[in-house]
C-alpha cells in the first residue's frame, strides 16, 4: 500500500542541528510536491533528518550516513531514548563541562549518543567537524538554548520505528530501493550557491566526482521505477550535471551563513525530481 507524506503539528521533528539542513523545505513541502504518494521511503544522506521526520515516519524507511557516530546516535534513539536522556541529564552547557566531555572517549553506546547530540546542541554553529585523525575538535558555541529536549527525543524515537539505519556510502543503498518509492537526496554540497565557485574544504567530503557518481545512481532510480527528490547547489556545474529532463526547479531560501565573515541574504538551490507536477 502507498504513503502519503503527512505534515501536521504532531509529526516528529529532528533533534539534531545540521549545516545545510532541510528544515527551510519541509515548510514548503506541499506547496513544491503537492500530495505524494510512495511505497517507501529512502535518504541516503541522513544528516539532521528533517525532511524524513517531517513526511515518512508513518512508512518503511531506509536512512543511511558516512558518519557512523551519527547513525549510532540515531539508532540509541531509536532503541532506547531514554537511556540517552539519562545520560544528558547530568550534563551542563558550560564551557568546562563542554571540553571535558568533548574529550571523553565513552565505551557505552548510549554515551556516545548522549556526547554526540550535547555537543551538536552546545557546539559552535552546530558544525560536524573532525581532524585528520579523525577527532572532533569544533569549539564551545557559547548558546544559551537548552541542549536537552526531552520530548523531541522521545518523539523522535518513535518516528524511528519503522525504519532501517545503516552506515554506508550513498552507492550502496540502491539495492534496498524498489518501484513505487521515494529517494531524498541531500548530499553534501560541492560547490558553493549563486555560482560562486567551488567550495575547496568539502573536496574531501564530496567531491566533483562524487556529484558524478550521484548523477549514475539517480539514473538507477529512475531505472528501477522509483522517484527521487535531489536537492544541490545552484550552480551552473550542477545543473550540466543533473539535468536529465525531468522536473528542475530553483528556490530561494534565506542564508544562514556563521562565522566572523558572516553573511546574511537569499541564496538559491536547485531541486531536481522525476515526480509529477501537481496542479495548484
Amino acid at each position: 500500500m502507498d504513503s502519503q507524506i503527512q505534515i501536521n503539528g504532531n509529526s516528529p521533528r529532528a533533534f539534531l542541528r545540521w549545516a545545510g539542513g532541510k528544515s527551510w523545505l519541509v515548510r514548503r513541502i506541499e506547496e513544491i510536491f503537492g500530495n505524494m504518494t510512495f511505497a517507501r521511503y529512502h535518504e541516503p544522506f541522513l544528516g539532521g533528518g528533517s525532511f524524513f521526520f517531517a513526511s515518512a515516519t508513518h512508512t518503511v524507511s531506509y536512512l543511511s550516513d558516512k558518519n557512523d557516530a551519527l547513525i549510532e546516535t540515531y539508532q540509541s534513539i531509536k532503541d532506547d531514548c531514554e537511556s540517552v536522556i539519562e545520560r544528558m541529564l547530568v550534563y551542563e552547557n558550560s564551557a568546562d563541562d563542554y571540553y571535558r566531555i568533548r574529550a571523553s572517549h565513552p565505551s557505552d553506546r548510549f554515551e556516545r549518543a548522549a556526547q554526540f547530540i550535547y555537543l551538536n546542541q552546545t557546539s559552535f554553529n552546530g558544525i560536524y567537524r573532525v581532524n585528520l585523525k579523525g577527532v572532533y575538535n569544533v569549539p564551545y558555541g557559547n548558546r544559551t538554548k537548552n541542549f536537552l529536549d526531552e520530548d523531541a527525543l522521545r518523539s523522535a524515537s518513535s518516528g524511528l520505528a519503522l525504519a532501517t539505519l545503516r552506515s554506508r556510502d550513498f552507492a550502496d543503498t540502491i539495492d534496498d530501493v524498489k518501484a513505487g518509492d521515494l529517494v531524498f537526496i541531500d548530499p553534501p554540497y560541492t560547490v558553493s550557491h549563486n555560482n560562486n565557485g567551488f567550495i575547496k574544504y568539502n573536496k574531501s567530503l564530496f567531491s566533483l566526482d562524487d556529484q558524478f557518481r550521484l548523477a549514475e545512481y539517480i539514473q538507477n532510480i529512475r531505472d528501477l521505477g522509483a522517484t527521487y527528490i535531489l536537492t544541490n547547489a545552484a550552480h551552473h556545474k550542477i545543473k550540466e550535471i543533473f539535468d536529465v529532463g525531468d522536473r528542475h526547479i530553483e528556490v530561494s531560501r534565506a542564508s544562514l551563513i556563521g562565522g566572523k565573515k558572516a553573511q546574511r541574504g537569499s541564496v538559491s538551490e536547485f531541486i531536481f525530481t522525476n515526480l509529477e507536477a501537481h496542479a495548484s
